[in-house]
């Protein structure tokens, strides 16, 4: 026990110390995720003013404070609190014999650089489309993202409102996808990391892009907006749309939905008038039944 103690405390001391460095400039910048995300967050900010889609939203449109306090929050502070506990189970996993290369399916050691990072890309999108679609299907799921969804108007920082619960679900599927690579994790992932970044808030952004022959590819705002919808055909009922980075999954599993590229639908679910407004009971929502 004294054993995954020490670990959890390494880990957690560790992950702070990491933080403060990277606030005060004191790490590599392709390890930078604090001002990396502050610096992509204000370019695409930018986009949105020079390049409103709906321009009767306000610059410092509904909620904006709300989503900036998550974003900082799941992507640090969250953060933190949790890798101490992923660290200790790591640990335990490696105590019984169960180890990344243990259930690799592919050896990607051949490939080059590009390939490498290329096939690392695709693979954690699609586990991220997957988990998504199952925060759609089960009820259970489903009460958690519902803060995601309760987003009424749309914005870069819309993009990282989401409960601390969708972190649980999330970190692991990818671990494990990282697992099935044989526990690869190439030198440039934090290009992936920071490529992530920039489309997901661009999804979220109120900024009008398709990429042209590219949306059957990459996610885009206006096909993730009907993700967003308030009111879609009954056949979609568990929803559209659930691409992260890549487009390409709802095309294939025919999850796909764009009826038209006007922008000016309602965005929400049947009951997000019980979502409570502020952050911290948003914290602790969905945990009963009633919510």
């Amino acid at each position: 026990m004294n054993t995954y103690i020490e670990v959890f405390t390494n880990t957690f001391f560790g992950t702070v110390d990491w933080t403060v460095k990277s606030i005060f400039f004191k790490v590599p910048w392709h390890s930078n995720y604090f001002w990396g995300l502050v610096a992509i967050s204000l370019c695409v900010w930018f986009l949105e003013m020079v390049f409103p889609w709906r321009r009767e939203q306000s610059i410092f449109r509904k909620d904006f404070w709300l989503d900036t306090i998550y974003m900082f929050f799941n992507f640090f502070v969250f953060a933190i609190v949790i890798s101490g506990v992923y660290a200790a189970l790591e640990q335990f996993f490696s105590s019984i014999g169960v180890h990344m290369q243990s259930v690799a399916l592919i050896n990607l050691s051949a490939l080059p650089a590009w390939g490498q990072l290329l096939i690392f890309f695709f693979v954690l999108d699609f586990v991220q489309w997957f988990t998504h679609v199952m925060l759609h299907r089960f009820e259970v799921l489903w009460r958690f993202h519902k803060v995601h969804h309760s987003v009424k108007e749309m914005g870069f920082a819309a993009h990282l409102r989401y409960h601390w619960m969708e972190n649980i679900l999330y970190k692991p599927l990818k671990i494990f996808a990282v697992m099935l690579l044989g526990g690869f994790e190439p030198e440039q992932a934090f290009i992936v990391h920071f490529v992530a970044i920039a489309i997901g808030h661009l999804n979220h952004a109120n900024i009008k892009l398709t990429y042209g022959p590219l949306k059957y590819i990459f996610n885009n705002p206006v096909m993730h907006l009907y993700h967003h919808a308030y009111t879609l055909p009954k056949e979609r009922g568990h929803g559209v749309n659930f691409g992260i980075s890549l487009s390409l999954w709802d095309y294939i599993f025919r999850t796909n939905y764009i009826p038209e590229s006007g922008g000016k639908i309602i965005l929400g679910y049947s009951d997000d008038i019980k979502m409570p407004k502020n952050f911290f009971a948003q914290l602790f929502y969905g945990f009963k039944r009633r919510d």
